[in-house]
């Protein structure tokens, strides 16, 4: 369904403070996505996941590489020609309270994508259509039609909102959506069901998921098995099936987030188990080796001067960024592996 090959973004700013300053959001990151498939992206806040997901929906536009849906390469179409190829893939964002409009009910927030739809394919426009295909939407969702299509968004809880919002990306019979961090923002408690939601439109309707996020555990349950790509600033540094990663984890940065992952009797110190970066990240720090080395604490003079490739380990077909591979079991693999 989609093939991303290098694609690159970079950000140029000046301030008054800070000077001219150079930002590289995404290096060269390539994947595949099959239809009715899975991927997930996971790294920490800042690392480039919405910025690739942006890009995905046509929200953003990227600087070099090749973005590829259906076998068409859309950097060589017109914005206009280009327009119908984004539409297949809609993004489900983050902040669910954001992404509503407050002064609309939750029926006008579901009708004007719904008609538009109609237009194009020649289906029900009328008022009485509109409002039958956004209740039916709504049930899949898992919502009650009659208690939700009339309130505000602001009378609705976390969960409802995200829900409404899954609906509201499916008005235009979607092929492909991007979840940037579905459920970060919503209660642990509902958590779990909006996972499940995702994981039932795989199923029920072929739909392709990205999914983006910073935690190891959800994108094993939504992207079982599909392939899992850990990115640190702007760079795939490991990628594999989802189990291969979690359970053998081989670069540094993915060993520190699984370590990272707290367990039931606390956050212990880094010890043979759990691993940590040696400082926080610092953008500013510019290196010509190995993104992670000045966190890393394995790095040695050739990780400072020369920057690794991904490259295959062993048969499994996992690929790693790191000059000394090694896997190591980590503390969170267990909680990963259980996923919710």
């Amino acid at each position: 369904m989609i093939e991303a090959r290098g694609i690159t973004r970079t950000y140029h700013s000046r301030g008054a403070f800070t000077g001219e300053r150079t930002v590289h959001a995404l290096r060269g990151v390539d994947f595949t996505l099959p239809k009715g498939g899975a991927v997930a992206f996971i790294g920490e806040s800042g690392c480039g996941k919405t910025t690739l997901g942006k890009i995905l929906t046509g929200i953003e536009t990227f600087d070099g590489g090749e973005l590829v849906v259906d076998g068409v390469e859309l950097s060589k179409l017109s914005p206009r020609k280009r327009a119908p190829y984004f539409r297949r893939i809609q993004m489900i964002h983050q902040d669910p309270y954001s992404a509503l409009n407050p002064t609309r009910t939750i029926e006008q927030i579901l009708g004007d994508p719904l008609r538009m739809r109609a237009k194009e394919t020649g289906g029900a426009s009328s008022a009485s259509g509109v409002r039958a295909r956004a209740s039916e939407l709504l049930e899949l969702v898992g919502l009650e039609p009659d208690g939700v299509l009339p309130k505000y968004p602001h009378q609705l809880s976390g969960g409802q909102r995200q829900r409404v919002v899954i609906a509201r990306a499916l008005t235009v019979d979607p092929e492909v959506l991007i979840a940037d961090e579905a459920v970060s923002m919503i209660d642990v408690s509902m958590r779990l069901g909006i996972l499940a939601l995702l994981h039932d439109l795989r199923e029920r309707l072929g739909i392709s998921l990205v999914f983006i996020t910073h935690d190891v555990a959800t994108a094993r349950y939504v992207g079982e098995g599909a392939e899992l790509h850990v990115i640190y600033r702007g760079q795939v540094i490991e990628s594999g099936l989802t189990d291969d990663v979690i359970q053998g984890p081989v670069h540094p940065y993915t060993q520190c987030l699984l370590s990272a992952i707290p367990i039931m009797r606390g956050l212990e110190e880094p010890g043979p188990d759990r691993l940590a970066p040696l400082a926080p990240l610092d953008e500013k720090v510019a290196t010509d080796g190995c993104l992670f080395a000045p966190r890393c604490p394995f790095a040695t003079e050739r990780c400072t001067a020369e920057r690794p490739v991904l490259e295959a380990m062993g048969e499994s077909g996992q690929l790693h960024a790191c000059f000394h591979p090694t896997a190591r079991r980590v503390v969170g693999v267990e909680i990963a592996q259980a996923a919710v």
